[in-house]
């Protein structure tokens, strides 16, 4: 079932044709939005920005994005430059919105075809100086690029992101050891977002920052060779990467704990960089793991000392991912 909260698009909006079991009409505060619905179970929200009190100011949407599950929500815009301008669509992809149109057909496909972040990667602007790219005209029908076309450049600047998919896998460390190593030859920054792990290792080249400001960080850092990024649970820092290295730490105990969360959590690895961290798994086990789980290692790495400045399996995982074809000493 489905909830709708109309302002000037209700005649609009009383055509869709879907079920609903709650509807709103008229203007309202984004806390009462929040009330009523935070702890409220439905299939989708259509929400007409309109119905949202002083809904051009940002901080109202952002209140939103942090209480509600805004992949359930389908935003109408109201087509004015307010709403539609490159900035304004920029901030609601930077705040995890990805769902938005300006009109019923969009509606309608957004109700069967939800948006990701590569879907509206076009409109996430990545510096002050981005072009308007005809972007009110792109929001009038659903978005058909391929995932390719909507993924921003960085003017050759790689950028390598590491996700924990058993918990605490070693993200962190890993990403500070790989830009400790990387930096002997090339131009690197290490990145995090939404925590503050970083600050454990007392360098203060590191940088802690949130999903919103992810990437102005990365745009501010494109005169680097590579950019490494612990993306925690941020997928649009995820969307921002070139690479991805998917850490399972494959002790008996963490990947029982996983299989609990979700049954399936492996099934949507198949065919990406699985990285096996802190694993002293033989070549037997590792074949044993790849059978049962139904994936393909990409690179078994035994536990690392962070102090060591001499990390010769770190090495070995650099050069398979390219980086020793230019440098001969990693």
């Amino acid at each position: 079932m489905n909830v709708i909260i109309a302002n000037k698009y209700q005649n609009l909006l009383e055509n869709l044709g879907i079920d609903v079991i709650k509807e709103m009409d008229g203007e309202f505060d984004v806390d009462e939005i929040i009330a009523t619905f935070q702890n409220f179970f439905y299939q989708r929200m259509i929400l007409d920005i309109t119905a949202i009190k002083n809904y051009t100011d940002i901080v109202n949407l952002q209140k939103l994005s942090i209480s509600l599950d805004m992949e359930k929500v389908i935003l109408l815009l109201d087509g004015t430059d307010a709403t539609t301008n490159p900035t304004f669509l920029s901030n609601l992809v930077s705040m995890g919105i990805y769902n938005f149109t300006k009109n019923i057909d969009g509606i309608q496909y957004l109700y069967n075809t939800p948006n990701t972040y590569r879907d509206v990667a076009q409109f996430h602007m990545l510096d002050a100086n981005f072009g308007n790219a005809s972007l009110n005209q792109n929001i009038n029908m659903p978005i058909t690029q391929s995932p390719q076309d909507s993924m921003p450049e960085f003017y050759g600047t790689r950028v390598i992101g590491i996700k924990n998919i058993t918990k605490q896998s070693g993200a962190t460390s890993l990403a500070y050891m790989m830009k400790n190593e990387l930096s002997k030859n090339y131009s690197v920054v290490a990145i995090e977002v939404d925590k503050n792990d970083f600050n454990y290792f007392k360098d203060k080249s590191l940088i802690s920052t949130i999903t919103s400001e992810v990437g102005t960080i990365i745009n501010k850092n494109k005169d680097k060779n590579v950019i490494i990024i612990d993306i925690n649970n941020s997928i649009v820092a995820e969307g921002f990467c070139s690479d991805v290295l998917y850490l399972i730490e494959p002790s008996i105990i963490k990947l029982q704990k996983l299989m609990t969360l979700n049954r399936v959590a492996l099934q949507g690895l198949k065919d990406k960089k699985i990285i096996l961290n802190q694993s002293l798994l033989s070549k037997n086990d590792i074949a044993n793991f790849e059978y049962e789980a139904r994936v393909r290692v990409y690179f078994n790495l035994p536990p690392l000392n962070e102090r060591d400045k001499n990390l010769p399996e770190l090495n070995q995982l650099l050069v398979k991912l390219g980086f020793g074809k230019q440098q001969s000493s990693i």
